[in-house]
């Protein structure tokens, strides 16, 4: 009896009264009651945000890659049909068949993007050949843990259960390095080699 007396009084309710409530809601900053009262800024006003210096962004990297004080280089590579983001020291583990084998020094080619602590190079959709090396080592390959595949099919006595492992491959990244010539002021030509790169 009581829930209905509730909602009887709430379908009573106006709803142009409602609305005009709403709207009398202060939307301005507020200050916090309790321990720290300080003005709730926005987001974007945050004074975080550093300003960027008006200079050649192409020629501040350069500089940086140059003088060696880039900071720890990431980067995004695809391998096998998936991509990775990694940095020098990591260790990732691709899925499925891959032929080379134990010990085996590789070079990661399609780098989708790589970086710095103060600049980001993005390909399209590769970064321009020779710009970034990166020197990798095939440590194990082994088998997944068992994985289960079951299948059932209720009130009709059907059900399957399967076991299976699928072939891993663990990479140690070795080293990111990036060319220190750097990158070229205009556009990138356009030659066989770099089409020769999509494989």
């Amino acid at each position: 009896m009581f829930p209905f007396r509730i909602s009887s009084v709430l379908r009573s309710v106006n709803t142009a009264f409602a609305a005009n409530v709403f709207k009398a809601l202060p939307l301005a900053p507020q200050t916090v009651s309790g321990a720290c009262s300080s003005t709730l800024l926005p987001r974007w006003n945050s004074s975080l945000v550093v300003p960027q210096s008006n200079s050649n962004p192409l020629a501040e990297m350069n500089k940086q890659i140059g003088t060696g004080t880039e900071g720890r280089l990431f980067a995004v590579v695809q391998l096998c049909g998936k991509q990775f983001k990694i940095t020098s020291g990591d260790i990732i583990i691709v899925e499925g068949y891959w032929p080379p084998s134990n010990g085996d020094k590789i070079r990661l080619d399609k780098v989708l993007l790589a970086g710095g602590k103060d600049f980001s190079v993005i390909g399209t959709p590769l970064v321009p050949a020779g710009l970034v090396d990166i020197q990798g080592t095939i440590i194990e390959k082994t088998l997944s843990h068992t994985r289960t595949h079951f299948r059932k099919k209720r009130r009709k006595q059907y059900m399957r259960i399967n076991f299976f492992r699928n072939q891993q491959t663990m990479i140690r990244i070795n080293s990111i390095e990036m060319n220190p010539e750097g990158i070229k002021d205009g556009a990138e030509s356009k030659d066989e080699e770099s089409f020769e790169r999509f494989f």
